[in-house]
């Protein structure tokens, strides 16, 4: 053997002997003692070698070819021609389904490409191991790669849960009978469970909800042992930060519950993932170095024979010198060029070949095609214990579209095929269909007593039954008791003038919830790792921090009433610095409803400057997943936060919030404000089963909180009401000042100082909810325009601010939150916020310099009177003069 035939990934061995001699060891131990030996004699060595300063770097990778040998396989409990037969007519219906679409209307989009390559990998996954809901089997969670769910579509078609006409209405919703570009619970809430379709989400939500299931066992609120979660996603989408974000949790807890499938087809959108590299080596690495079980299944049967004949490796010294730009460009021709371009390369794999004719050459398969390589995979990732796993899987994109598409750089953008590239894949899959089938692009499904759909049916029956499918309600389990408002909440019902922060008052609802035996262990309480700030660190030892192994450890503070306390059936999710994870804990929380059928409510308590703005894309799909919980938005408002500063003064949640169709947002300024809501979201969500979640912002700002007045519930619900009237009563020149949130004091003062040293009247309303009002408002008005003949309605916000006197409107928030409800009503609107970046100083300076303190709100007050034509322009000179008020000075937004 010579230095050049062990030349592999670039290094030459110097001493071709030795090498054998050890190699020979090796394969002898695993003969004799098995793989487990083996695998101890390598860390012993590796060991050995790190302390001798052998190991020097390198990515943790191993050669590029299948992790599972030809005799580990097993035998492939299957059909193997029927299922190849039923993954060719899913193949056609999903490629009809969008090229028909596209053919009819053009513009529609679709992808035909990325449901070609992953088409087996679903195959096995439904035919074998992806089980569904039972009476006594919780069923397994699926995330499908969301570019192939019209391959979804075609098995439910076939299945018999999807119409034709559906399929004829893909991506042409508005009918009531189309389908949905991606996986969507809120289009199709009893077909799709997960929303996979922003890049990136999907792995990451995968991983926490197979946490979430632990949570449940450890609580015993669910029965989730056996169950699994399984993610396909894309290569490409790997590059997404998310999508990595949860591996070392994942490892960390152990999460054999979960298998990740990377399809793994080279390409993105617009070209090679990794054109000069190899994506699968570097997510091997990637994978291992996080501690996860990788299996890699590149190279499908008939690679076997080459793999068994080539003694000398030169097959993994070819493909460790490939790169995967050239990988594509190979996927793109046939046997003769692969021949040329690829073997002929090298004499050793020239000869290796020789027997071959270029179309048994073209004919060799990627793994990711071969259903007996994927099935062994599959079958290995579930025995594996104590890890998670990730099965990389090689495959083509836009397998079986020939030169329409396949392994090509536009393989992603093609929607429609020509008839020669309809008769190629026609062809190549065998199957029955006609020129004319063909033509008119005519979907197929065998008859019902086929063999072809009794198999189909006979898998799926001995599955549990058709998947995906969602529960849109809570269906087993018994829904727990809502104790009275008065019972956890009236210290805030009845403050009296006590001061406390709204922050506080939140905490302290939580801790009582918690204590109650109904609802208490279906609260799911989570922070990102501001316990402590935001009061929460009684929760500590009253309900745990969940850690599935316990506290191995004695906490530095275990003399303390409040010691940091981990144990396995821990109620507290304490996350760490990840926001993204704790949001994915909500969700998966959030959801448990339909999920698990285990209505749980969550409280995730975060800055509300790190939640839309940091996460919003993962709220939005939360959203879309119709969640049911709370978000606290604490230490809310860009001056309220005083001395933080600009990254974390929030200002402009609350606008990202009104943009969430199922999203309530409040801004309460009192405690009593804040139970009211509270109280009715919880009964809202768990005794009605609302698909909507709240968003609260919650401040640390203490000062005296008054008890609540009679009869404004509802007006606290709806988001407005009257809080009380300043000056001369019945006085014609009036203003109405509106506030929310902690600047609501500010207003208050404002109207004390307008009737005191000016003589001006006032009407004070706070506002819980400027977007609450402003979906009520639009809905009136849509109602009006639709049905002139009908009496004009007037909204709640009308209601409240009619006429034309000004209405001055202050947030801690930018102008755009009180601007929502300018076009509803009458008289002119001013708003005042905090449009620009923060900084840090004082709360007074803050609101001094963002011009939302209490003598801004009163010259703004003034000078809409003034120019209303109330009162006399020197009323505002002489308020600019008393408060000092620099006219010169920039725009708070400018600087």
């Amino acid at each position: 053997m010579s230095k050049v035939e062990l030349q592999i990934g670039g290094h030459i061995d110097p001493d071709p002997l030795e090498t054998r001699e050890w190699i020979e060891a090796l394969t002898a131990v695993i003969d004799a003692n098995g793989s487990s030996r083996a695998q101890y004699l390598l860390r012993q060595l590796e060991e050995v070698g790190r302390r001798n300063g052998v190991f020097v770097g390198g990515q943790p990778y191993s050669s590029y070819r299948n992790t599972i040998p030809v005799a580990s396989q097993g035998h492939y409990p299957g059909n193997l021609a029927i299922e190849e037969k039923l993954t060719s007519i899913m193949r056609w219906n999903a490629l009809a389904m969008v090229v028909r679409a596209n053919k009819a209307y053009g513009g529609l989009g679709g992808h035909i490409a990325s449901y070609a390559s992953v088409a087996e990998i679903f195959e096995v996954g439904f035919n074998h191991f992806f089980r569904a809901k039972t009476e006594t089997f919780g069923g397994d969670l699926v995330y499908f790669q969301p570019h192939s769910a019209p391959g979804v579509y075609a098995r439910a078609f076939l299945e018999g849960r999807l119409k034709e006409e559906q399929l004829d209405n893909y991506r042409q919703e508005l009918s009531g009978n189309g389908l949905c570009s991606y996986p969507h619970p809120w289009l199709m809430p009893d077909f799709w469970q997960f929303p996979t379709g922003s890049m990136g989400i999907g792995p990451l939500n995968a991983v926490y909800q197979a946490r979430y299931m632990r949570y449940l066992e450890a609580r015993g609120l669910a029965d989730t042992a056996g169950r699994h979660v399984w993610g396909v996603f894309g290569d490409g989408e790997m590059d997404e930060p998310e999508s990595v974000a949860g591996l070392t949790l994942a490892a960390r807890e152990k999460l054999d519950n979960l298998t990740f499938i990377v399809n793994c087809n080279l390409q993105r959108l617009d070209g090679p993932v990794r054109g000069n590299g190899q994506i699968i080596q570097e997510l091997e690495s990637l994978f291992i170095g996080a501690g996860w079980n990788v299996i890699k299944v590149l190279w499908g049967s008939e690679w076997d024979g080459l793999f068994a004949r080539d003694k000398d490796l030169v097959l993994l010294r070819r493909f460790a010198e490939t790169v995967d730009g050239e990988y594509q460009n190979l996927g793109s021709k046939d046997g003769d060029y692969n021949r040329h371009k690829f073997f002929d390369i090298d004499p050793a794999t020239r000869d290796l070949v020789a027997h071959m004719t270029d179309d048994e050459i073209h004919t060799l398969k990627r793994g990711g095609h071969d259903l007996r390589k994927l099935h062994a995979a599959f079958a290995a990732a579930k025995a594996h214990k104590g890890r998670p796993t990730v099965i990389l899987a090689k495959t083509k994109k836009g397998y079986g579209m020939g030169n329409a598409g396949e392994s090509r750089m536009t393989a992603h953008q093609s929607k429609k095929l020509d008839m020669e590239a309809l008769v190629s894949f026609r062809d190549r899959f065998k199957l029955p269909l006609s020129e004319k089938d063909l033509e008119e692009l005519k979907f197929y499904k065998p008859s019902d007593d086929s063999e072809e759909m009794r198999y189909l049916r006979a898998r799926r029956e001995a599955l549990g039954g058709s998947m995906p499918a969602r529960r849109t309600t809570v269906q087993g389990a018994t829904l727990p008791n809502i104790p009275e408002l008065a019972d956890y909440a009236k210290f805030a019902l009845e403050a009296d003038g006590k001061e406390m922060s709204t922050t506080m008052a939140a905490v302290r609802m939580l801790g009582a919830l918690l204590k109650d035996k109904s609802v208490g262990p279906s609260i799911v309480p989570i922070v990102a790792d501001e316990a402590r700030t935001f009061g929460m660190d009684n929760l500590f030892r009253q309900i745990g921090i969940y850690a599935p192994e316990g506290q191995l450890y004695e906490p530095e503070d275990a003399g303390s009433m409040l010691f940091y306390k981990e144990a396995k059936n821990g109620q507290l999710l304490e996350e760490g610095i990840t926001e993204a994870g704790a949001i994915s804990s909500w969700a998966a929380a959030a959801t448990s409803y339909s999920v698990h059928d285990t209505a749980t409510l969550p409280f995730y308590i975060y800055y509300s400057m790190f939640g839309f703005q940091r996460v919003g894309d993962l709220i939005w799909a939360a959203a879309d997943q119709r969640a049911r919980g709370f978000l606290l938005g604490a230490t809310a408002g860009r001056t309220t936060l005083s001395g933080e500063g600009l990254q974390h003064q929030d200002g402009s949640s609350h606008v990202i919030a009104a943009t969430i169709p199922n999203c309530k947002a409040y801004d309460p300024a009192f405690a009593y404000e804040l139970a009211v809501i509270m109280h009715a979201g919880i009964l809202r969500m768990m005794d009605e089963q609302k698909d909507e979640f709240y968003y609260l912002t919650v401040m640390n700002e203490n000062y005296a909180q008054p008890s609540m007045p009679e009869g404004c519930e509802d007006g606290i619900l709806k988001g407005l009401y009257k809080l009380g009237d300043r000056g001369e009563a019945g006085s014609e020149v009036k203003v109405r000042l509106v506030g929310s949130g902690t600047i609501l004091n500010e207003v208050v003062a404002a109207a004390d100082i307008l009737a005191e040293d000016f003589g001006i009247a006032s009407e004070v309303f706070s506002a819980t909810s400027f977007s609450e009002l402003s979906r009520e408002a639009r809905s009136v008005e849509r109602r009006n325009r639709l049905a002139p003949q009908e009496e004009r309605a007037k909204s709640y916000v009308e209601t409240c601010l009619p006429g034309a006197l000004p209405i001055i409107a202050a947030t801690d928030y930018v102008r755009a939150v009180p601007e929502m409800i300018a076009p509803y009503v009458e008289g002119r609107l001013v708003a005042l916020g905090t449009d620009g970046f923060g900084r840090s100083d004082q709360r007074e300076a803050l609101r001094r310099f963002f011009e939302v303190d209490r003598e801004s709100i009163a010259i703004a007050a003034i000078e809409a009177l003034v120019r209303a034509g109330h009162i006399e322009p020197e009323t505002l000179t002489k308020a600019l003069k008393s408060f000092g008020v620099d006219g010169t000075s920039p725009d708070p937004w400018t600087v």
